[in-house]
């Protein structure tokens, strides 16, 4: 009896042993597997740098070149002309900074030839008889034409008063030489500006949505000498606005 009892205590005890070895072993594989995931996790300083998936790496942003200064002439040197027209704010744009494509030929534009139409029979109510004697101008004729006048007075003169090819605003379709029936003489010359004729289409010339376009003092803006011929249509709220802050067009889209 004595030894059944002895039998069943050692028994028991082996048994806790044994389950208590069990437990010990587990408890070790449980923690070497924690340490090994732990080693594989990226470092705080990893998991800021990285980007969800599918998420693609930010390029870094790349510093703008220099702006290349115009020459003595207002032109950037070696500049090609683009592929497409510039328009800034639905506005076209062509200036000594803004050229044209050599295959831009939208023809006369029928809306500012309205509009011409309309403002050349108001002035002649008014007693003057204007007439438009320059309007659309193809990059081809423009050629020829700032060709002659370099021949004539040299490229310094001639960029003064005339475009180079693609960089006139004639090309564009919007702009007309205007002058006077009768007083052909004044026709391309400042002294038109100060006839009646001309100081009235300055006045009015924006009630019909145009600008004369190459102002007196604001060569250095526009890149042309004063031309009181030579008007530019933009539309009459944008035409009003300019005449009202006494702007230029390159002024008007932050351009200048």
């Amino acid at each position: 009896m004595k030894n059944s009892r002895i039998k069943i205590i050692v028994g028991a005890i082996i048994s806790v042993a044994l389950i208590i070895s069990i437990f010990v072993v587990v408890k070790y594989k449980n923690n070497q597997v924690n340490i090994a995931s732990d080693n594989d996790k990226p470092s705080t300083e990893q998991q800021a740098n990285e980007k969800p998936a599918g998420e693609e790496p930010t390029t870094p942003e790349v510093p703008e070149e220099p702006e290349v200064k115009p020459d003595k002439n207002g032109y950037i040197p070696n500049q090609t002309l683009p592929t497409e027209p510039t328009y800034i704010n639905g506005i076209l744009l062509a200036n000594k900074r803004y050229p044209l494509p050599s295959t831009f030929a939208p023809g006369e534009d029928a809306k500012a030839r309205e509009a011409l139409n309309t403002m050349l029979a108001a002035a002649k109510q008014q007693g003057f008889d204007l007439v438009a004697f320059s309007g659309y101008r193809s990059f081809e004729y423009q050629t020829t034409l700032y060709n002659n006048y370099v021949n004539r007075d040299g490229v310094d003169a001639a960029d003064r008063y005339s475009a180079r090819p693609g960089y006139s605003e004639h090309q564009t379709g919007l702009a007309f030489d205007i002058g006077e029936k009768g007083k052909e003489d004044l026709w391309l010359t400042a002294e038109f500006g100060e006839t009646s004729a001309g100081q009235w289409l300055v006045a009015h010339a924006n009630e019909f949505g145009f600008i004369l376009r190459f102002p007196q003092n604001k060569e250095h803006i526009t890149g042309y000498m004063y031309e009181s011929w030579h008007f530019r249509y933009v539309g009459v709220e944008i035409a009003k606005e300019i005449k009202q802050r006494d702007i230029t067009l390159e002024e008007y889209l932050g351009v200048n």
